[in-house]
C-alpha cells in the first residue's frame, strides 16, 4: 500500500496532474500519427513540420498573439501545402526540402523580430517553444490539450483502415474508389495539428522523437498493422508517463529530455530484440536441417 501511495504522490501536485492529463492525450495522438508517418516514409515531413511549428509560434509571439494560434495555423497550412504540391497528397523530398529551407529563413526573421521587440515582456516564451514546458501548463490549457489530443485520436481511428489501404497499395486503393489524394491531404493536416500539440509538450526541436521512436519500436515488435498502430500509441503514452515520473523524481532532468530519452531507450531495446530474434532464427534454420 505504501508503494502504491508513493506512486500516486506526484498527482497531489497540480503541475504534475496537468502535465499527465495533457501529455497522455498528446502522446497517444503522436503514436497513432507517427505510425503512419513511418509506414508512409514521411518522417522527413515530420522533421520539416517541427521547424514550421517553431516558425509559426515565433510569428505569433512577434505579433503579440497566443503562440498556439501560430503553431496550429502554420503547421496545418504548411502540411496541406506540401501535400498539394506532391503526388497523391504525399510530399516528396524536393518539395519538403524547398519549403524546409524557406520556413527556416522565415523563422530566423521572426526570431529577430521577437528578440528585439517582444522578448523583454516574455523572455521565456522562445525557450518554451523550442524545448517545451509541459510542467508549466495550466489546468485550463491541459484540458484543452487533452480534448484536442482525443479528437486527433478519434480522427485517426476513423482514417486508419482506408489510410492503411492507400498506404500499402495506392494504385489498387484508387481503382477501388478510395480518395487517395484527399486522404493524404487530410492525414497531413492531422499531422500538422499533432505537431502543434506535441510542441507544447516536448518542444519544436524534440517532437520528432515522440512521433518516430514509438512507431519505430512498434514496427519492430509486430508485423500486424493494426496491432502495431495500437502498440505505437501505447508505447508513446508509456514513454510520456515514465519520462514525467523520472523528471519529477530527478528534478535536474528536464521533462522533454526524460520523455525522449525513454522513447529512444525503448526503441533501442525493440531494435536489439528484433535483431536477436532474427539471429536466433537464422542459427536455428541450419541446425534443424
Amino acid at each position: 500500500m505504501t508503494a502504491f501511495a508513493s506512486l500516486l504522490a506526484p498527482l497531489e501536485h497540480p503541475f504534475f496532474a496537468n502535465a499527465l492529463l495533457a501529455g497522455t492525450a498528446i502522446a497517444a495522438a503522436c503514436g497513432l500519427v507517427g505510425y503512419f508517418l513511418v509506414l508512409r516514409a514521411q518522417i522527413f515531413t515530420g522533421d520539416a513540420l517541427s521547424h514550421v511549428a517553431f516558425t509559426g509560434a515565433l510569428a505569433a509571439l512577434a505579433f503579440g498573439i497566443d503562440a498556439r494560434i501560430g503553431l496550429f495555423a502554420a503547421t496545418i497550412a504548411v502540411a496541406v501545402l506540401m501535400g498539394a504540391l506532391g503526388r497523391r497528397g504525399n510530399p516528396d523530398d524536393v518539395v519538403i526540402g524547398n519549403i524546409f529551407a524557406w520556413i527556416l529563413g522565415v523563422g530566423v526573421f521572426f526570431l529577430t523580430v521577437y528578440t528585439t521587440q517582444r522578448s523583454t515582456g516574455n523572455g521565456a516564451a522562445g525557450v518554451n517553444v523550442l524545448f517545451g514546458s509541459i510542467f508549466g501548463i495550466s489546468a485550463g490549457d491541459a484540458v484543452l490539450a487533452a480534448i484536442v489530443g482525443v479528437a486527433l485520436c478519434l480522427l485517426m481511428a476513423l482514417l486508419a483502415r482506408p489510410l492503411l489501404f492507400a498506404t500499402v497499395d495506392p494504385a489498387v486503393a484508387s481503382a477501388r474508389g478510395v480518395p487517395v489524394r484527399l486522404l493524404g491531404l487530410v492525414f497531413l493536416a492531422v499531422t500538422g495539428a499533432c505537431t502543434a500539440e506535441a510542441a507544447q509538450a516536448v518542444g519544436a526541436l524534440l517532437l520528432l522523437g515522440l512521433l518516430a521512436a514509438p512507431a519505430g519500436a512498434a514496427l519492430y515488435l509486430t508485423t500486424r498493422p493494426f496491432r502495431a498502430l495500437a502498440l505505437s500509441a501505447a508505447l508513446a503514452v508509456a514513454d510520456m508517463w515514465i519520462g514525467l515520473g523520472l523528471s519529477y523524481a530527478v528534478p535536474v532532468l528536464p521533462p522533454s529530455f526524460a520523455i525522449l530519452a525513454v522513447a529512444a531507450a525503448v526503441y533501442a531495446l525493440a531494435a536489439g530484440g528484433s535483431a536477436l530474434r532474427r539471429r536466433s532464427t537464422a542459427m536455428a534454420g541450419p541446425a534443424a536441417t
